[in-house]
């Protein structure tokens, strides 16, 4: 950011760059409709190359969720009939794909207040059926998010799922075939903790999926390593797993484009600020803590979070909810600096404020190829009033984008847990970045499937590599920027748009 910004400004054009990112949208049914909002997922639910939009809803004495399609250039119809929206239970969190590989998302809903969670498939259109013994069938959890992930990568995705009270121990749910889920009882499982956000992520880069759970109540978190063939190993002397907050959210993201994963993980004690951390992946199988800066000294709240290059310029930037606090909300947008630290960044948004926020996902809503922002709000007492959700479309600036829809094949449908690598001359230097498809890209939240990267002042990209769960690996040259492409595993890259 910082080379660009010299720039513009010896040319003039710096009121351009300092222009105001993102305006707030109004009076849509997206922004309409108030709850005690949980989980925003933004995935395309009926195959139109559109993300739509699921909310989940989370009032103690239950509320139907949201479900909205899109209808494209940033118009959306509330679907208010199917099952998925007439729930009326207490809902946390939500994950979607493609459970039995057919093509279309299916989706699993937790519930709290010892409650069944809810398992349902997509007809293909984006009509959903719920499967009452689907998964965890009638028992009654605490769950707080679940997330899928083909762990043993036999090209289904399982299920790995958060508990916070009652009995604890989380769930891990292997995906047998036809939407048949067996539960996993291993060692590692039996933690009676109280776990928030669950996120798989292949952070040593071997080609199978690793597992982050974030606990609170002053509980050290849970990184699990993934050994193959179904093993795990807890790893507890790294720094991710040795400090003591009240952990709510994790994300995933190589935020200084050196190829390997790195973590935030957003902290909050209930009514009580807590600092966050950023830690930086070492490359060689472990963290250390990212040095002191404005993204771990400022605070808050914090139960959302999710990377995204929101200014398309070729580095992972982030965003912050903040709920559940005393005084004033204010959620926390940050910028990339470009080397993999952080700024503040108080003026890209018209509206920091929030009565008080839950989960968060990124998503090209109006597919302009520039990322929009979706957070849901809650009340901050049990007297408060519904709230609006909020969201924020992206303005869009000089910069070039790509983006890139995947479908496995020996790989789960949905290509949960593939890596895309993407190499650019930007500003007159190579950089290479990495995006990894995930199912929950933070606390109750999900950010589109259509993986996005921006790109600077790039017009080409110069080598693309996918690399899918299955083992495979894809190699591409000499493509144009501006597009929006399509990739069957072992295909051709095929422009969309």
């Amino acid at each position: 950011m910082k080379p660009i910004l010299a720039l513009l400004l010896m040319a003039g054009l710096a009121p351009a760059l300092m222009a105001q990112q993102f305006t707030q949208l109004k009076n849509s049914p997206l922004t309409t409709k108030p709850g005690d909002s949980r989980s925003i997922n933004l995935v395309d639910l009926n195959g139109d190359g559109l993300d739509d939009v699921f909310v989940s809803k989370g009032l103690k004495g239950g509320q139907n969720n949201d479900l909205f399609f899109n209808l494209g250039k940033g118009n959306f119809q509330a679907i208010t009939t199917d099952s998925i929206a007439l729930d009326m239970s207490p809902s946390d969190g939500a994950t979607f794909a493609d459970t039995d590989n057919d093509g279309d998302l299916d989706a699993y809903v937790t519930t709290w207040y010892r409650r069944p969670n809810l398992f349902y498939l997509n007809d293909g259109k984006g009509g959903f059926t719920h499967i009452p013994k689907g998964i965890t069938g009638s028992m009654g959890t605490y769950s707080e998010t679940a997330a899928f992930g083909d762990y043993d990568n036999d090209g289904l995705v399982d299920i790995y799922i958060s508990n916070s009270a009652g009995d604890k121990r989380n769930l891990l749910y292997r995906n047998k075939g036809n939407n048949d889920f067996e539960r996993v009882s291993i060692d590692w499982l039996n933690e009676a903790l109280p776990s928030r956000s669950a996120n798989w992520a292949d952070f040593d880069n071997d080609g199978d999926l690793d597992l982050f759970v974030a606990n609170e109540e002053a509980q050290p978190n849970s990184l699990f390593r993934n050994m193959g063939k179904g093993n795990f190993e807890k790893i507890i002397t790294d720094p991710v797993a040795k400090d003591t907050f009240s952990s709510i959210t994790a994300s995933w993201g190589d935020v200084n484009n050196d190829g390997f994963l790195d973590l935030f993980v957003g902290n909050a004690g209930y009514m009580k600020a807590q600092n966050n951390q950023l830690f930086l992946n070492t490359g060689k199988g472990g963290f250390t803590l990212a040095p002191s800066g404005p993204l771990n000294t400022d605070g808050g709240c914090s139960f959302g979070s999710a990377f995204a290059d929101y200014d398309n310029d070729g580095d992972l930037d982030l965003f912050v909810s903040n709920g559940y606090c005393t005084g004033e909300i204010i959620n926390f947008l940050y910028r990339n600096r470009g080397d993999g630290t952080f700024e503040r960044d108080l003026s890209s948004l018209p509206n920091y404020q929030t009565p008080c926020s839950f989960g968060t996902a990124w998503g090209d809503l109006n597919n302009d190829g520039f990322l929009d922002l979706m957070v849901s709000t809650c009340k901050n007492g049990e007297k408060d009033p519904e709230p609006n959700n909020l969201v924020f479309m992206n303005n869009g600036n000089a910069n070039h984008w790509l983006k890139i829809r995947l479908q496995g094949v020996a790989s789960n449908r949905a290509a949960i847990g593939a890596k895309i690598r993407v190499k650019t001359k930007i500003n007159g230097k190579s950089v290479w970045q990495m995006r990894e498809l995930s199912a929950q890209t933070g606390y109750a939240g999900q950010s589109s499937l259509t993986t996005h990267f921006g790109l600077g002042t790039a017009q080409r990209i110069d080598e693309l590599i996918v690399e899918w769960p299955s083992g495979a690996k894809q190699k591409f040259s000499k493509i144009k920027s501006g597009r929006t492409y399509q990739l069957l595993e072992n295909g051709k890259l095929v422009p969309s748009n």
